[in-house]
């Protein structure tokens, strides 16, 4: 029983609803107590000002993922099986996932079984901590106290990273019992120690970094980390979920790696934020395709208006992962050629801001892949031109004398960049050629990701129709290259001219949503 200054109410018990309802008649705050208790959606929503300052926008999926939620916990707590392994969600950024899953649901828990223990994870230290500390504010709060004055957090265990719930109950001789051993949540990053610590629900919010996610060594990491870390800590090995939830962001990510490994123990949720693009078909489970308005999952949050701006920021890979929930790598006509503009002359110096050459070096003779410098220029208007390319399968002696002779061609004004392949010799093959421009600005550049996933966000401003090519004798041959690409025999005209795209605009690859 809990003793308040005006009455006294008895904690859960097992009565019928009916009787504890009538109890809460006399205890306005049992009232919401009680609604709690049969609702985790109804938690979150009399919860939402103490988890972010932001007004409450609902969706029918915060619902819909919130009674998901309380099946899989209630399950557990009731010493069921159940049925998966996992809970994958995959849903946009930017619709709430992590108030909901990682801040208010270990909580929520808590009112109910003050003895459940969590584990929770996300890519970063940083981020995991943030959302802990969400939970754990919620506890402290004066609302949060006021309706569950027997919930607190045990003060010699009380940090981000690992703190302790205790319940305190009061019996009718108003003798106080602390029980010291309530749930507690254990907060890590990917990789990660989580040794000696066990849980009744795992929680893994955005495990991979999406300015990462293109790494090789980085989706090995993480995947390593679920096969051979995550999967030892729970307390009942045939009766611990993990929830998992995340944007898409690789083929090969945490996501793609689990339902090939584990596709028959997991129960899938994929929310794509639209239904347009042939994202229809990644909506499961399917039945929910009739909740969306308009072919939009939240028309609020993910208007048409917002997806079309986040399609030009985040670039087709990016939107087709984070907002598509489809990573698939852009197919032929990537490029929608036929929105270059030709222009017959450049605009006066005033309307230029930058201009860049980006060499992307090639060390044949007559054969192989070509060595192209690309010069393109951004405008005061945003617009970018495409200025010239120089183009050859040349020896390294002669490549060097013509990066030499154009860079002088092209004037101390403009920006150098070499790309620098992977390996002790392409270094060594990029530092000669600085060596080479000596009294020119020259830079190195190691990109990262594939050839598509580089050229991705100048993909999008070419098919917006913002990239103007001066007319040349070499427009035919670099249309027709990035028309085919990734297709096309060549793609060293693409290489360099995103290259040179992406310092102009100061990102390596596309922005993380």
């Amino acid at each position: 029983m809990i003793r308040t200054k005006h009455t006294v109410i008895k904690t859960r018990t097992r009565e019928p609803r009916k009787k504890r309802f009538q109890e809460a008649l006399g205890y306005p705050a049992a009232i919401f107590r009680e609604l709690n208790d049969r609702s985790f959606f109804h938690f979150f929503k009399y919860f939402w000002e103490e988890l972010s300052t932001d007004d409450l926008i609902l969706n029918w999926h915060i619902e819909y993922l919130c009674n998901e939620l309380q099946e899989l916990a209630e399950t557990i707590a009731e010493k069921k099986q159940y049925p998966y392994d996992y809970l994958l969600i995959n849903i946009p950024p930017g619709t709430s996932k992590t108030s909901i899953v990682s801040k208010a649901f270990p909580v929520w828990c808590w009112t109910r079984w003050y003895w459940m223990r969590f584990i929770t994870g996300s890519y970063g230290a940083s981020l995991a901590l943030e959302s802990a500390e969400g939970s754990r504010d919620l506890v402290r709060s004066e609302k949060f106290k006021a309706t569950y004055p027997e919930i607190s957090i045990k003060q010699d265990k009380d940090t981000k990273s690992n703190f302790r719930v205790v319940k305190t109950f009061v019996e009718n001789k108003g003798h106080t019992v602390q029980i010291k051993n309530g749930g507690n949540r254990l907060s890590t990053s990917v990789g990660g120690a989580v040794t000696g610590f066990h849980g009744h629900i795992l929680i893994v919010d955005d495990p991979l970094d999406p300015r990462r996610s293109h790494s090789k060594v980085e989706l090995d990491k993480t995947n390593r980390w679920f096969s051979e870390s995550l999967s030892t800590r729970k307390i009942d090995k045939k009766n611990t979920p993990v929830i998992l939830i995340m944007q898409r962001l690789h083929q090969n990510d945490p996501t793609g790696f689990l339902i090939k490994k584990r596709g028959d123990a997991i129960k899938h949720i994929c929310l794509p934020g639209t239904l347009e693009e042939g994202y229809k078909k990644q909506v499961k489970p399917k039945h929910l395709i009739n909740k969306y308005q308009d072919g939009l999952l939240d028309p609020f949050r993910l208007d048409k208006e917002t997806l079309k701006k986040l399609q030009e920021d985040l670039g087709q890979y990016g939107f087709h992962g984070q907002i598509g929930q489809n990573p698939t790598p852009p197919g032929g006509g990537m490029f929608k050629v036929d929105n270059f503009v030709m222009i017959e002359k450049l605009p006066s110096d005033y309307n230029f801001v930058t201009t860049v050459r980006y060499w992307d070096k090639a060390g044949s003779d007559g054969m192989g892949a070509y060595t192209v410098g690309a010069k393109l220029s951004i405008l005061r208007n945003k617009k970018i031109i495409v200025q010239d390319i120089v183009r050859g399968q040349w020896s390294s002696e002669q490549r060097e004398r013509i990066i030499r002779r154009t860079a002088e061609a092209d004037g101390t004004d403009v920006f150098i960049y070499m790309e620098q392949e992977p390996g002790s010799g392409g270094k060594e093959s990029a530092e000669a050629s600085i060596r080479n421009l000596i009294g020119f600005s020259t830079y190195k550049d190691r990109p990262q990701g594939d050839k598509a996933f580089r050229a991705d966000p100048f993909s999008v401003q070419v098919n917006e129709g913002n990239v103007l090519l001066l007319k040349g004798e070499w427009n035919q041959e670099f249309i027709e290259e990035y028309r085919f690409f990734p297709f096309s025999t060549y793609k060293d005209q693409v290489d360099a001219g995103s290259g040179a795209f992406n310092k102009l605009i100061g990102k390596k690859s596309v922005r993380a949503f």
